[in-house]
Order: structure tokens, then C-alpha cells, then sequence
């Protein structure tokens, strides 16, 4: 403001905006700004030229450049229309190939079962039964100076723990459906069986019938002496 006093408008931004200036400083102090603004005008020379307005915008003189062909885009879409094609192709024909196939007629008699006998009506011999089977596989090769136990979860799956005679623990654990443990000592196995009635239950190579219900919790033990439920 004291530049201004002294007639001195560089510190204001210049004559456009030293107008401006006066005309706030005339009306924060209540007087007319229009002869002041006069007055200034005529010491420094009457009022700016206003500035040309920019010619007006030609929009024929900026046209759009012709859109060149995506030459990429193009080969992308022609090498995956090729490998389809020839994997549509490939698949037809090994499904063809396969479809194709055709039954050997002397392959389709059926083969005559072992033990079985040709002749007026007579039967061979059936085959045996996979339980029997399951207890001679059992009995054959079982040590006679220890205790040998076999569990097979035939019928489910279940938690058991066996130990020996010591009370070491052998295993603990899920025995699943279809799976089989054999454990050997040479005096005893102390079982603990969490679903006794999915299980079958060889003792030194001799079934155990029944050991126990569905979902029934049993404890066993057995020695050399046995087959004896414990």
C-alpha cells in the first residue's frame, strides 16, 4: 500500500492488475473508484488495449487421419482360427477312430470258468468263497512262539491302538475301509478297537467272530494261547 501511495504500482503485478487494486482500496474506504481509476489512466498513459480475442476455432482445418488397418489384430484372429481348426479336426477324428472299433467276434464267446465241466447239464465246481479265502491267507505263515493279530476294517473304517506287552504303543490311528494292519509280539497285543464292528479280526491266524458292534468301543487282549475274545 505504501508503494502504491507513492505512485509505485511494480509491486502489484504491473498496470493490469494496479486498477484492480484501486478500486478495492476505493471501496474498502468508501469512494467511488470510477475518477480514481480516470485519474490513473491518464497519468500512465489512458487504459490497456484489450487483448484480440483468438480467431475462432476451424474445425475443417483439423481432419481426422484415416484409420490404417490393424494388421496385428488380424494375424492374431487368423493363427487362432487355424488352431482351432486343427484341433476341431484332431478331435473328430480320434473320436471317430474310436467309435470305430469293432468287437473280434471270437473275442465275444464267453471263456468257461475254471473248474467248470462241459457237458449234459452238469455244474463244475463254484468258486470259493473270498472270506474263506481271507481266513487260510491268514493262518498260513503264522509264527507258532509269538502272538500274531491281523485287523482288516472290511466293513467301515475305525480308530485303534495296539500295544505289546511292555504297553509300547505299535500304532494309533484311523484304519480306513479296505486297509489291513498285522502287528506280532512275543507274549501279548492289548487292542483298543473305536468301531469293533467294522473290523474282522484274525488271531494267530484263526478268525475272531463277532469282535463287536457298530460304533461299539472294545478293549482286547490276546497271548499266544489264543484265539480267546479278551
Amino acid at each position: 500500500m505504501h508503494a502504491i501511495e507513492q505512485d509505485d504500482f511494480t509491486r502489484c503485478g504491473g498496470r493490469v492488475y494496479a486498477r484492480g487494486h484501486i478500486r478495492t482500496l476505493a471501496r474498502a474506504v468508501g469512494v467511488d473508484p470510477v475518477p480514481l481509476v480516470a485519474q490513473y489512466d491518464a497519468a500512465h498513459g489512458g487504459r490497456p488495449a484489450p487483448t484480440p480475442a483468438a480467431p475462432l476455432f476451424d474445425a475443417e482445418r483439423i481432419r481426422p487421419e484415416p484409420r490404417r488397418p490393424n494388421w496385428t489384430a488380424a494375424m492374431v484372429a487368423a493363427i487362432v482360427a487355424v488352431v482351432g481348426f486343427v484341433g476341431f479336426t484332431v478331435f473328430n477324428g480320434g473320436a471317430k477312430s474310436e467309435g470305430s472299433v469293432t468287437a473280434d467276434p471270437a473275442s465275444a464267446k464267453p471263456s468257461k470258468a475254471p473248474g467248470t465241466k462241459s457237458g449234459h447239464g452238469k455244474k463244475g465246481k463254484t468258486a470259493s468263497d473270498p472270506k474263506a479265502e481271507a481266513s487260510a491267507s491268514a493262518i498260513a505263515g503264522v509264527p507258532a512262539n509269538k502272538v500274531t493279530v491281523k485287523l482288516s476294517a472290511d466293513n467301515g473304517q475305525t480308530w485303534m491302538s495296539a500295544k505289546d506287552h511292555n504297553g509300547k504303543l505299535l500304532e494309533e490311528g484311523v484304519l480306513k475301509r479296505g486297509d489291513s494292519k498285522t502287528f506280532t509280539d512275543k507274549d501279548r497285543i492289548d487292542l483298543v478297537l473305536g468301531n469293533a464292528g467294522a473290523v474282522r479280526l484274525f488271531v494267530n491266524g484263526k478268525e475272531i467272530k463277532n469282535p463287536g458292534t457298530d460304533g461299539q468301543v472294545q478293549r482286547l487282549s490276546y497271548t499266544r494261547g489264543d484265539p480267546a475274545a479278551g
